[in-house]
């Protein structure tokens, strides 16, 4: 009879370390739910100031990138544009040489005959209005 109560107070005690863990358990998860629900707003807004920090920074080294690829394309079409000028320069000189060659007469030649007709109209106006009135009335002594 004393092995069969021992056995049963041993069984008494284990049900109530098991108990007394089990509640232990329990307190242990309640105290975690309340720090984690005081804590939650306070985290909540510590991520939120971290995630608010790093756009930031995201944007900032994002702009500083954009900024420069900016400069780099304004770089190559500045050295683009001198190329097609060169092109263009060399392009209007052979076409101006093959031209001369050619017997075609340039702007500035075109630009000086104009200013020798002008001057030789000048002239023959001047000329015309010196001459006497009884030759102006006889046209084929004039030929």
């Amino acid at each position: 009879m004393t092995a069969k109560l021992q056995d049963e107070a041993s069984q008494g005690e284990t049900v109530n370390v098991v108990m007394n863990t089990a509640s232990q358990i329990w307190l242990a998860g309640l105290g975690a739910f309340t720090v984690a629900q005081q804590e939650g707003g306070r985290l909540f807004d510590i991520l939120v100031s971290e995630g608010e920090e790093f756009e930031t920074q995201t944007m900032k080294k994002a702009g500083q990138k954009v900024e420069r690829v900016k400069d780099k394309v304004e770089e190559v079409r500045e050295k683009a544009t001198d190329q097609m000028d060169k092109l263009e320069q060399a392009f209007q000189k052979r076409v101006a040489r093959a031209l001369n060659r050619l017997g075609v007469p340039t702007n500035e030649d075109i630009h000086e005959l104009s200013k020798r007709v002008e001057a030789l109209n000048k002239t023959i106006q001047q000329l015309v209005r010196t001459v006497p009135a009884s030759v102006k009335q006889h046209p084929e002594l004039t030929a």
